[in-house]
Parts: C-alpha cells; structure tokens; sequence
C-alpha cells in the first residue's frame, strides 16, 4: 500500500500544513522531512466521535501500519473527539494498554500531539508547549525499529527536546501561536 500526499480532505490538508510547515520546516523531528519526502507518512482524518470510535480506528491503523512496511508512520487526526487535552491523555494509557493488548509492544509507540498540549510543570501558554501543539488532536503511530536505526544515526537525540524548547522560547508563543493558525488555512 502507498501513501499519497494528501489532497481532499481538509483536515489531513491542515495536518500536512502543520506537518511541513512546523514540524519539518522548523526541524522539530529531524526524521520527517526524510520520511514525508518518501511518502511513507500516512495521515488519516479519523470520523470518531466517542472515545470507542477511537479505539476501533487505532486498531485499525495499528493492524494497517503492522502489514505495510511502507507506511513508515501514521498520524490518526481526530478532529471530532478528545478534544480535552487531559481527556486526551488520559486516553494515551489507554492506547499504550491497547498496544500491549494487540502484542505490539516493542514494535509500535504512540507520541501525541493536541492543540492545547501542555507539559508537566509549565503554564498553558509555555512557548515550549509548542513543540507538541497540533491543529487536531493526533496521534502518532511510529514503529519503535525505525525510532531505534534514527537513534543510532543521530549524534544525540537527548539534545533534540532540548533544543526544540530552546526554538520554542527564542521564537514565542504568540509567533507559534500565529504558525499553528497559518497551518489551518488550506488553499486548493
């Protein structure tokens, strides 16, 4: 199966937006760019609107990402549920039990990503929080094989969180605020 980039859907549009013009553009993840360029990332717009609905698509992406080794990675967009951001991740227990449940653990994880994303210990309106806000509420499916090959071949990914907050806080809340908002803007 092949991924394609996206075109129709106006949410996976906005994700893709967010995608190459945050993520990629501001090396957030210095493996994406290499990835989307592949066309190996699958961005799925789920129609979930209850927490059950989310479930049965995570299994669904889950069981499709397990039997496509070309799909590199799957972000499952949910525009229609979760929308609490602790909802949303009290949800990632769930889905990391989920895991373990399909006997996947060791070959699949789950980063998230949410529009109100917030670390522990920071205020809302953190620059840092931005390294993980997201038009949609998200959740990233990677294959803990290819994050093991990205690890070996980068000089320190401890640096990489580190650095992300330092560009998160050298460019402002409000200038990410304004870039997380350009992204929803899909122009055909």
């Amino acid at each position: 199966m092949k991924t394609s980039k996206v075109k129709g859907n106006y949410v996976e549009s906005q994700v893709e937006n967010w995608l190459t013009s945050i993520v990629i553009e501001l090396n957030l993840c210095p493996f994406a760019q290499r990835e989307y360029r592949k066309n190996s990332i699958r961005i799925k717009s789920s129609a979930a609107a209850m927490v059950q609905e989310v479930v049965r698509d995570l299994v669904v992406e889950l069981s499709l990402l397990n039997k496509h080794d070309d799909i590199e990675t799957t972000l499952l967009v949910l525009p229609n549920s979760l929308a609490d951001f602790y909802e949303f991740n009290d949800f990632l227990g769930f889905a990391d039990q989920l895991i373990d449940e399909m006997h996947f653990e060791g070959v699949f994880q789950i980063a998230s990503f949410h529009p109100d994303y917030q670390f522990s210990g920071t205020e809302k309106d953190a620059a840092e929080n931005f390294t993980n806000r997201s038009p949609y509420p998200i959740l990233h499916l990677l294959r803990e094989s290819s994050l093991d090959r990205a690890v070996k071949q980068h000089p320190d990914t401890s640096q990489i969180p580190l650095d992300n907050i330092e560009l998160m806080n050298k460019l402002g809340s409000e200038h990410m605020l304004n870039l997380l908002q350009q992204c929803q803007t899909v122009h055909d």
